[in-house]
């Protein structure tokens, strides 16, 4: 199939993190991405990255230019006059004193669709101040739902906030190229990690407000038995979360326990010794034993993998999530995936 985004030319200001997987995830819908990099990786790229090549950068083109240089600068405006979109990822201010503000690349090419990609966004009193992943989420109170009752918040990987902001910038992109095609003009993307991060949690704010999150009201997310993480007597841990009535009674069903009625299921009083129950139980078997009891079966069960487990696990090499490279480095296929309708099949 011909990639829904081939045809259409991204000019990328490389920074880190989330404004590069944007860029990454536009390259790999079939865009032609093109990145203005530094000549010298930052402090943190050397740090985190190393000398492995980073697969934020799967796809495209690289383009090393000084900026401060009047030739990289004159360079970098040609690049960005023929292009459909900007992605940058600076703190507010440093692209208008480069002369590549969103008026000057206006002026250049009328139709582009500009890209910021910051945590607090391009306005607010934060504005200007420096943070990263887990302090953007902390802020818009999504980080205090991985707590329970007296303990510390769980760490999230950068999945919830710095690939959530690159997803939405990449939205609001996509979205902008279609609005600048029929109406000649550009826009700018504001792609504020705290805004997305907040908007992707409207599902648990929906919850909060039925009282089942952030309040006095035992969580079925915290305190039920049926919505956990279980540690194996091999030291593995594994994942349940039968919230619904029918995959709560097959649940039971799968691990003898007949005498629980499972039509109290949300019956906080019983919930504190049935945890207890839950923990002694699954830890009195290795990993390998739920694994054939509950895998499969409608329980929501999954066990907890590391990476290197997860690109082995035949659900995920079936659908080839996973490509592993000669030097051991991972990477993971493009997502979403597009098939033909019938109609265009036939």
């Amino acid at each position: 199939m011909t990639p829904p985004l081939q045809g259409i030319r991204i000019v990328e200001f490389e920074g880190l993190g989330p404004g590069p997987l944007a860029g990454r995830m536009l390259a790999d819908m079939g865009a032609e991405v093109i990145v203005i990099s530094r000549r010298q990786k930052t402090a943190v790229a050397e740090t985190l990255g190393g000398n492995k090549d980073s697969p934020l950068r799967r796809g495209k083109t690289i383009v090393p230019l000084d900026l401060k240089q009047e030739g990289g600068l004159a360079e970098a405006k040609a690049l960005v006059a023929s292009a459909d979109a900007l992605i940058e990822g600076n703190r507010p201010g440093v692209m208008e004193r480069l002369g590549l503000g969103p008026a000057d690349c206006a002026a250049l090419n009328p139709k582009l669709v500009y890209g910021r990609m910051t945590g607090w966004g391009q306005t607010g009193p934060l504005a200007q101040t420096a943070g990263h992943d887990l302090n953007y989420v902390a802020l818009t109170g999504m980080l205090s739902l991985s707590a329970r009752p007296g303990e510390p918040p769980i760490i999230p990987p950068t999945v919830v906030g710095d690939a959530g902001g690159a997803l939405g910038l990449a939205f609001g992109i996509a979205c902008a190229l279609l609005d600048a095609r029929t109406s000649g003009r550009g826009r700018v993307v504001d792609g504020a990690i705290v805004d997305m991060v907040a908007m992707l949690g409207s599902i648990a704010l929906w919850v909060r407000n039925n009282g089942q999150l952030d309040g006095p009201t035992p969580s079925p997310f915290h305190q039920s038995p049926f919505y956990d993480v279980y540690a194996c007597a091999d030291g593995g841990f594994i994942t349940i979360g039968a919230l619904e009535p029918q995959f709560y009674a097959l649940l039971l069903e799968k691990l003898g326990m007949d005498d629980v009625d499972p039509t109290a299921q949300y019956d906080h009083a019983t919930w504190p010794a049935l945890k207890q129950r839950f923990t002694a139980l699954f830890g009195s078997q290795p990993r390998a034993h739920w694994d054939a009891l509950l895998a499969g079966a409608d329980v929501c069960y999954a066990p907890v993998l590391s990476i290197a487990e997860a690109v082995a696990h035949p659900h995920n090499v079936a659908r080839g999530i996973f490509t592993a490279q000669t030097d051991g480095s991972l990477d993971a296929a493009a997502a979403p995936r597009f098939e033909s309708t019938p109609a265009s099949r036939a």
